[in-house]
């Protein structure tokens, strides 16, 4: 088999090299078999449809007849998709580190026939530059080694292949006191000026600004929350920030928040919706509340995929260059907005040299929010985003990604029960039903979805993301169904992801192509799947009182101790599970006659800023699930009550909104 053979795929980022000269192959068995029976080795590019670099690498290199000669008469050429594949993309990745590489994409790895990884690197110029190699010369050299110095790949193969499997072996035991100590440490690292950590590129670190939300919490110190709400507000006036459609790029390349790498990606989305929602309750500021709204609208508006779905990601680039589509020169502006030009260029950075290689990314970094204009602002923002609408959009990655929308459906579901929008949590339920009754078979669900085929089985962000959006539903929703789905993707977890160290790995027992199955705990762009597995069965546990699941929250908690110990900064998704599961707040009420009173209390609850907070609605004649904290449970004289508890510990009978809304501010902290 000579051609590309990329063509029968439904990955858009696979798609757009089905055209290259490259004989392109698709990770899977036959590849593999191929390149033991061709006895070559094998060079693996990983990438994603929004990735600016792996752009770059493919049109120097993959779209060059010459490069592809090369490469196809000396390797197996694989083409992975990481976010259709992220077992191999996170085991390649762990190779390259291993290798003392920083790692990021395009990824490119070199393998043995049967798979090994034994070097690599990743964006690699086609000919020298900066003190790299070109292209070629590395195809050439890896080549020349295979067959001439196998000792050395060999050496390699093996070194890395101990490393990858290996265990760390540690105390096991973490104390929660950690997570108030871990954000003392992430506090000085925070910019003062700019939010976030000092330096650049600047990415929004979800996981880690959860964490410092999570010290808040359980110490009630002020200084946690308003580092977070500082970086927040920092992002949403930022160029980051798309100020006309909405949505949030993926990282800042300076230190500022100004310019970004514009590639627009659904996680990061969904976990900035959720931190600014918590800040909204907080503080009341508007900036969140707007943010979020805008984002929601950019998402139904953009992102939408099949089934009522989203999208994973929009790219970078446009017309052949990063950001065009978002870029605006002076002239431009004054030509559209005639007289009310003045103020919109004041408040939005608009000047005749511009900020970002002579022209303008928008933001409001220098200019207060709100101001008394923001009426004609919000005039002109809307003429502007008119006017860019027939522009050349960038490419839409249409994949429907499991774990992604699991992140963005919860997120949905608890803005729509803060912000009462009740359109929003139907688009919640819609995405949701989608995935779990066209993506799920045998209680598992499939990682990806795109014209109708599905990636499967799935991996264990899939389902511990949907354990986390079946909680959030359950909670905005009442539905018995969201705590049944919570179970049912919990088990699944147990059933095919449990490695012998009782952490769940990201690919099932049943998968036939990778050649070992990872165990992580550290989060990425996203938190990774043993911190919210976790953080769900700690809370399922609130819920049901069925001590199996706290058993395995410990589990996971104690196998990773060791390392979350050494490198707690890289373990922030773990350390918030740990609190969620030793101090979790949890919050029963018991319904009585007058719904009015049941209502005024269930909208003080609504308040708590906690996004894991567990809330238990009952009638007075039922009981709290086994095992749950003693509350002296009783209606008092028929009348709505609820009682608050934290860890195992559960407060007197309170009746009254205000008294509620007391105890709940004081309930933050030990």
């Amino acid at each position: 088999m000579t051609e590309n053979r990329l063509k029968h795929e439904t990955s858009p980022y696979l798609l757009q090299h089905a055209d290259n000269p490259v004989h392109w192959r698709p990770w899977g068995p036959e590849a593999l078999a191929e390149a033991r029976a061709d006895n070559k080795p094998i060079l693996l590019s990983v990438g994603y449809a929004a990735c600016h670099w792996c752009h770059v690498m493919a049109h120097e290199s993959f779209e060059d007849a010459e490069t592809a000669r090369w490469m196809n008469d000396l390797f197996v050429n694989i083409k992975v998709d990481r976010e259709e594949r992220p077992d191999i993309d996170q085991l390649y990745m762990a190779a390259l580190h291993q290798l003392g590489e920083q790692g990021g994409w395009p990824l490119t790895m070199f393998l043995t026939p049967g798979g090994e990884p034994f070097w690599g690197g990743t964006y690699f110029p086609k000919t020298p530059q900066f003190g790299r190699p070109g292209f070629v010369a590395v195809l050439q050299e890896i080549a020349r080694l295979f067959r001439e110095e196998p000792g050395k790949i060999e050496q390699n193969r093996s070194a890395l292949g101990q490393r990858l499997s290996a265990i760390p072996e540690g105390a096991v035991g973490i104390n929660p006191r950690i997570v108030t100590e871990v954000a003392d440490r992430l506090l000085n690292l925070i910019d003062p000026v700019n939010g976030g950590l000092k330096g650049a590129p600047k990415f929004p670190q979800g996981p880690m600004l959860e964490l410092i939300w999570r010290a808040g919490l359980v110490s009630g110190e002020s200084r946690y929350f308003e580092a977070v709400e500082h970086t927040l507000e920092r992002i949403a006036r930022g160029g980051i920030y798309d100020h006309l459609g909405g949505g949030f790029a993926r990282y800042s390349v300076d230190e500022e928040w100004l310019v970004p790498h514009f590639e627009k990606m659904l996680y990061d989305n969904a976990q900035l919706i959720d931190l600014m929602t918590s800040a909204w309750l907080r503080t009341g500021n508007d900036l969140f509340r707007q943010r979020i709204e805008e984002t929601v609208g950019w998402l139904t508006r953009e992102m939408m995929a099949e089934g009522a779905a989203f999208a994973a990601s929009l790219d970078a680039d446009s017309e052949g260059e990063e950001g065009l589509f978002y870029l605006w020169g002076e002239a431009q502006v004054d030509d559209l907005l005639g007289t009310e030009a003045g103020p919109f260029k004041q408040a939005y950075d608009v000047t005749s040299n511009g900020n970002f290689e002579g022209r303008t990314i928008l933001n409001r970094l220098k200019d207060p929010f709100p101001r008394s204009d923001e009426e004609d602002l919000a005039r002109s923002r809307a003429v502007l985003f008119t006017a860019r609408e027939p522009r050349i959009r960038p490419g839409r990655d249409d994949k429907v990604l499991a774990d992604w929308n699991g992140l963005m459906i919860a997120a949905l579901a608890r803005a729509a029960d803060t912000f009462e929008r009740p359109d929003w949590r139907t688009l919640a339920e819609t995405a949701y039903r989608f995935i779990a009754e066209s993506m799920r078979r045998d209680g598992r669900l499939a990682h990806s979805l795109c014209n109708g085929k599905s990636v499967w089985p799935g991996f264990a962000s899939d389902h511990a993301c949907f354990l986390t959006a079946a909680l959030a539903l359950r909670d905005v929703t009442g539905k018995p169904r969201y705590l049944e789905d919570a179970i049912e993707f919990a088990d699944a977890l147990e059933a095919w992801h449990l490695g012998e160290d009782g952490t769940y790995r990201l690919a099932a027992s049943d998968a036939a192509d990778v050649i070992i199955r990872m165990r992580s705990g550290t989060d990425e762009a996203t938190p990774n799947p043993n911190g919210l597995a976790a953080a769900g069965l700690a809370r399922l546990y609130h819920l049901t009182g069925q001590t199996r699941f706290t058993d395995r929250a410990e589990r996971i908690i104690n196998a990773f101790a060791p390392e979350a110990a050494r490198n707690p900064l890289g373990h922030a998704s773990l350390l918030t599970a740990l609190s969620v599961a030793a101090d979790g707040l949890q919050i029963v009420l018991i319904t009585g006659d007058s719904d009015a009173t049941s209502d005024a209390l269930l909208d003080t609850i609504k308040t708590v800023p906690d996004p894991n907070r567990s809330l238990i609605i009952l009638s007075p004649d039922e009981d709290l699930p086994p095992g749950r904290p003693a509350t002296g449970k009783t209606a008092i004289a028929d009348t709505a009550t609820v009682y608050v508890c934290r860890g195992k510990t559960c407060s007197l009978p309170v009746t009254d909104a205000n008294e509620l809304e007391t105890l709940l501010k004081n309930s933050v902290g030990p």
